[in-house]
C-alpha cells in the first residue's frame, strides 16, 4: 500500500510528489499526460523557468523525481475511488487496484471551448486568458477582450499596465449602462454583436468576424471560457465544491484537505482566482507536506 496516491501529474501533482519523496514516503502519481497548459508555447512567470515550454518543464521535473526511489510515476487514468482514510482504493483504467493511506487530487480542469470556428485552434497562442502569463510579450499592442460577465471589468482595470489599446467585444452580453460609461471614460471601444469566427494571421493576431458590422483585428485576444474539472472523481466522492464565475472548484481548508478526511487537493482544481504554474506548484507542495504530516504517529 502507498502512503499517498496522487491523481494528476502536472505541476501541482509533481510538486506534491517531490515533497513526499523527499520525506521518503511511498507515493504513486497517476497521470494522463494532458496538462491544461499543453496548448501554450511558453510558460511565463515561473522563477527559474521563465519563457520555457511547459511540457519541457514537466519533462525535466519528472527526470528529477527519478532520483527518489519512493516515487512511482504511472501513465494511466484513475477511474474510481472507494474506501476512506488509511484505506483508500483507486481503480485505474487498466483494471489495476491501488491502495493508499491518503489521496491528493490534482487532476486540474478543462477549458470548454465555445462553438466558434477558430477559437479552439487559436487557444494558447492568439487567444489567451491571463495577462500575467502572456501580457509582457504583447505589451503595447492592440488587445481584445471577450466580455464574459462582471469579472471582465476587473480585467479592464488590469490591462493598462500592459497596453493602452484595448477593444471589448460584448459577444451578446448585456453590458450595463454604468459599465459602458466607465469603458467610455477609459476610451475603450465596445463592439456589439456575437463573434461568429476567429481567424489567425500570424503568431499573435486574431481577426474577429461578427454577426453584425465589419471584421475587427487585434494583436492578441483575451478570453475566459468556462471550465470544468477534467475528471469527475470528486462527484462520486461527494466532495464539497464552490461555484465560481467560470466553473466549479473543490473546497479545501487551510491544510489543503477536502471535505473528506484524508483527501487533499491542489492546483487549478481548487483555484478560482488566478490559476498559474507558480500557484499550482505551491499548492501541490503544501498538499504533499500536509498529507505527510497527517500520517505522523
Amino acid at each position: 500500500m502507498d502512503d499517498v496516491i496522487i491523481i494528476g501529474g502536472s505541476f501541482a501533482g509533481l510538486a506534491a510528489a517531490l515533497q513526499l519523496g523527499r520525506a521518503r514516503r511511498k507515493v504513486t502519481v497517476l497521470d494522463t499526460g494532458l496538462p491544461r497548459n499543453r496548448f501554450a508555447g511558453r510558460s511565463h512567470g515561473l522563477l527559474g523557468h521563465d519563457h520555457k515550454p511547459p511540457l519541457d518543464i514537466l519533462a525535466e521535473a519528472r527526470q528529477q523525481l527519478a532520483r527518489y526511489p519512493a516515487i512511482t510515476l504511472v501513465n494511466t487514468r484513475a477511474d474510481s475511488i472507494s474506501g476512506g482514510i488509511d484505506d483508500f482504493s483507486v481503480l485505474t483504467d487498466n483494471g489495476e487496484s491501488l491502495g493508499a493511506h491518503r489521496l491528493i487530487l490534482s487532476y486540474g480542469i478543462t477549458d470548454q471551448m465555445p462553438d466558434v470556428p477558430g477559437f479552439a485552434e487559436g487557444w494558447g497562442t492568439s487567444i489567451v486568458p491571463c495577462p500575467y502569463c502572456d501580457g509582457f510579450e504583447v505589451a503595447g499592442q492592440h488587445w481584445g477582450l471577450v466580455w464574459s460577465g462582471p469579472q471582465s471589468q476587473n480585467q479592464v482595470r488590469l490591462f493598462p499596465d500592459w497596453t493602452d489599446r484595448l477593444t471589448v467585444f460584448a459577444d451578446g452580453h448585456d453590458i450595463p449602462p454604468d459599465i459602458r460609461a466607465d469603458l467610455a471614460r477609459r476610451n475603450i471601444p465596445v463592439v456589439d454583436g456575437r463573434i461568429t469566427e476567429i481567424a489567425r494571421h500570424g503568431g499573435h493576431n486574431a481577426t474577429l468576424k461578427l454577426n453584425v458590422g465589419p471584421d475587427v483585428a487585434v494583436d492578441i485576444l483575451f478570453a475566459h471560457p468556462r471550465n470544468k474539472p477534467s475528471a469527475n472523481l470528486h462527484e462520486s466522492l461527494g466532495l464539497a465544491t464552490a461555484n465560481t464565475p467560470l466553473g466549479i472548484v473543490l473546497k479545501v481548508d487551510e491544510r489543503r484537505e477536502t471535505s473528506m478526511p484524508g483527501i487533499y487537493a491542489a492546483g487549478d482544481l481548487t483555484n478560482p482566482l488566478i490559476p498559474s504554474v507558480t500557484t499550482a506548484s505551491w499548492q501541490g507542495a503544501m498538499a504533499g507536506i500536509f498529507a505527510q504530516q497527517s500520517m505522523l504517529a
